[in-house]
């Protein structure tokens, strides 16, 4: 009984962490990933640099984005932070 009550802290700290740090994470990821799949030529992102670009092609592991009428670039689409709707 004493070792019960010595562990049930920890038990309860345990469960505040993943409640408060681990599940919010998971859904955040999960989100993302979402968003990743749903995005579509013409959609304007943010990338994780910072840069505003438009998604010009969607491949497999990459987006075709452009910067401006003349520059078209390859980006991983891990580097794609957001929807630049979103923060309208």
């Amino acid at each position: 009984m004493d070792m019960l009550g010595q562990l049930l802290p920890f038990v309860f700290l345990i469960a505040i962490m993943y409640f408060i740090i681990i599940r919010p994470q998971q859904q955040q990821a999960k989100q993302h990933k979402e968003m990743l799949a749903n995005l579509a030529k013409g959609d304007k992102v943010v990338t994780n640099g910072g840069l505003i670009v438009v998604i010009y092609k969607v491949e497999e592991a990459f987006f075709s984005v452009k910067m401006n009428d003349d520059v078209i670039v390859k980006i991983v689409k891990d580097a794609v932070a957001r929807k630049y709707e979103d923060e309208a």
